[in-house]
């Protein structure tokens, strides 16, 4: 069956049908769908009723499983964490601010798999911002300083004992199996502006969750510029809005993307499945 690819009409994304991603893909199969998480930098597959097998081998398919520093992970399957709230849960909506998985590693993630399980009926999108478009359409004083400009990286905030994610919200009862550590602590610098290793193309590499500091600026210079930074490259005119389904998986490219959690389904359970996908070099 030949695939029907629809984008989103958006900034970036597309829906892909016309593949049964329960069956083992030919070679040819997924360099097309490669091809396609290139160019659009996120799709999503509805109508898959995927197993845990499953999206371990599709997750696969665009390279090899990569480490949740601080996630927990289903029982029996290591490589596959839960992304869940409960109905009754009072924690706020985690990954609530744009941000690129795990930044803060020397390589940081090429991808994402996620994979909807209890779907809400309402509430629970996620946000996609394209940073080739923000960085492509930078005005020419914002550019001049990004421009060799170089971050730095940590997960301090989120996943260190006292940060956002630390003991105390464990305690307020969030259900996400979430594992701070000291670890969160370590730095790592990486160039605001980074060119994909597969496309070509450059984007902003900026994490507002995760970017620490900016190399030659002071703490305050640091924190006035991220926000600077971050009204430019989430302005509604680079985002997808993507509404989740039951049995759709979804994989984006944390090289040329944000993306953001967002709530509205207070009284529902939800539940997804997700795999991180390694990449090769910067």
């Amino acid at each position: 069956m030949k695939l029907t690819v629809t984008p989103s009409g958006q900034a970036c994304g597309a829906r892909i049908e016309g593949i049964d991603l329960t069956q083992n893909l030919g070679e040819a199969q997924i360099a097309e769908l490669r091809q396609l998480w290139l160019e659009h930098k996120v799709i999503a597959f509805p109508n898959q009723p995927l197993t845990p097998e499953d999206l371990e081998r599709v997750a696969q398919y665009f390279g090899e499983i990569g480490e949740d520093p601080f996630f927990g992970h289903i029982e029996g399957y290591p490589n596959i964490c839960a992304i869940q709230r409960d109905a009754d849960e009072q924690t706020p909506i985690f990954a609530e601010i744009f941000h690129t998985d795990w930044s803060f590693m020397p390589i940081p993630p090429a991808g994402t798999a996620l994979f909807g399980i209890t779907i809400p009926p309402y509430g629970g999108d996620t946000l996609f911002a394209d940073q080739v478009k923000a960085y492509e359409e930078m005005p020419n004083e914002l550019r001049d300083k990004v421009e060799g400009l170089t971050a730095i990286h940590s997960a301090a905030l989120g996943y260190a004992p006292d940060g956002a994610y630390g003991d105390s919200d464990k305690a307020n009862g969030r259900s996400m199996q979430i594992k701070p550590s000291e670890r969160a602590r370590e730095t790592c610098p990486h160039p605001l502006v980074r060119e994909h290793h597969e496309t070509g193309t450059k984007a902003l590499f900026s994490s507002a969750a995760y970017i620490q500091s900016f190399e030659g600026m002071s703490l305050e210079e640091s924190q006035a510029f991220a926000m600077e930074l971050y009204v430019h490259q989430t302005q509604e005119k680079f985002q997808y809005r993507h509404k989740w389904e039951k049995d759709m998986l979804v994989i984006w490219d944390n090289r040329s993307l944000l993306h953001s959690a967002t709530g509205g389904f207070d009284g529902y359970d939800r539940l997804l499945h997700r795999v991180t996908i390694a990449d090769t070099q910067w």
